[in-house]
């Protein structure tokens, strides 16, 4: 007989923008699966934009976030390599990890050492899995080499800082205000470019003599994309994984062609499809976290049932650093 969450406050994607909650009893099929106890997930700073014309209840648009820790409780029959009572993390698809009880695809729960905080790991878990591919496997960061990284002091990108500087490179990295680039030289930036104050084509020219970068790892898009592949060196790798002022204009191939450049648009799931690539990937992010390497800044946990509360904060920019929620009846 198939097990039956009873009693689970799930919250939708319409539901950011009020205080409510929905219960539903909820049968499943545990084949190649393993339900867990949420201990913490975390809350995205991307704005929700509320579709239009979508029901009252939610039910259209599915229940959000997909990022989150919990202790497992129960195993699909004949499944190996976790058990009833491990902590697992996840990252990625599916969709849904704004819930108290949590059915994942056993294939995408990977095991938490247990000397780690939940908390920590949900605040770094899908920002430090992308950090992971982006620097060790898109392009592959080593001593020496010279990065940009735009959107510093942002959540992958602060990672991108600390993790890259870990690695030998010399890192310059955009940021908005001063208060950004403390903390972008907090996290190992070499050179801080105010990108309000002077144009980062400029600036990486100086820094560099007139020889460019490597690699320049871009998650803002249009605003930034002709000017970071201007930064670029010969043969340099121009790595868009996210575009917040909109998607790029289109360029024609030959544009790539004066200085040989690379030009990719990566997504964490092609970087994570094997098991195997996923557990490479989490222990390596692991044990940067367990070592020091790389810092998570938790300065906001909110309950579950404040949900909407912890996205008009992130909203009206009132939080710093990683805000995580954490189901009510979880001691903390």
């Amino acid at each position: 007989m198939s097990p039956s969450l009873l009693g689970q406050h799930l919250f939708f994607l319409s539901q950011i923008w009020s205080s409510s909650s929905d219960t539903y009893r909820v049968s499943i099929s545990m084949s190649n699966r393993v339900i867990t106890d949420t201990l913490a997930q975390s809350a995205k700073s991307r704005k929700h934009k509320k579709p239009e014309g979508t029901r009252s209840d939610g039910l259209d648009v599915g229940i959000i976030s997909r990022e989150a820790v919990g202790v497992v409780t129960a195993v699909g029959a004949g499944l190996t390599g976790v058990k009833v009572g491990d902590v697992v993390a996840y990252a990625g698809n599916p969709m849904g990890s704004y819930i108290e009880e949590q059915i994942l695809p056993a294939s995408v729960a990977v095991p938490v050492p247990p000397s780690m905080d939940p908390v920590v790991v949900a605040s770094v878990m899908l920002k430090g899995l992308t950090a992971q591919f982006l620097l060790r496997r898109c392009f592959k960061v080593q001593s020496g080499h010279t990065i940009l990284v735009h959107a510093a002091a942002g959540g992958v990108g602060s990672l991108l800082c600390q993790w890259a500087n870990s690695l030998g490179a010399t890192v310059v990295g955009t940021v908005s205000t001063e208060a950004k680039a403390v903390q972008a030289k907090e996290d190992g930036c070499h050179h801080v470019i105010i990108y309000t104050q002077e144009d980062f084509v400029v600036a990486v020219n100086k820094i560099t003599s007139g020889k460019g970068v490597e690699v320049v790892y871009d998650s803002v898009g249009r605003d930034t994309f002709q000017g970071s592949l201007a930064c670029l060196k010969t043969r340099g790798y121009m790595v868009i994984f996210g575009q917040s002022s909109g998607m790029p204009d289109p360029i024609p191939l030959s544009a790539l062609a004066p200085k040989s450049l690379f030009l990719t648009r990566p997504s964490l799931f092609q970087y994570t499809e094997t098991r195997d690539e996923l557990l490479e990937a989490a222990g390596e992010l692991f044990a940067n976290v367990a070592s020091g390497v790389l810092r998570a800044r938790v300065n906001h946990k909110y309950p579950l049932s404040q949900a909407a509360q912890a996205h008009a904060d992130l909203e009206n920019r009132k939080t710093t650093g990683s805000v995580v929620l954490i189901p009510d009846d979880v001691k903390q």
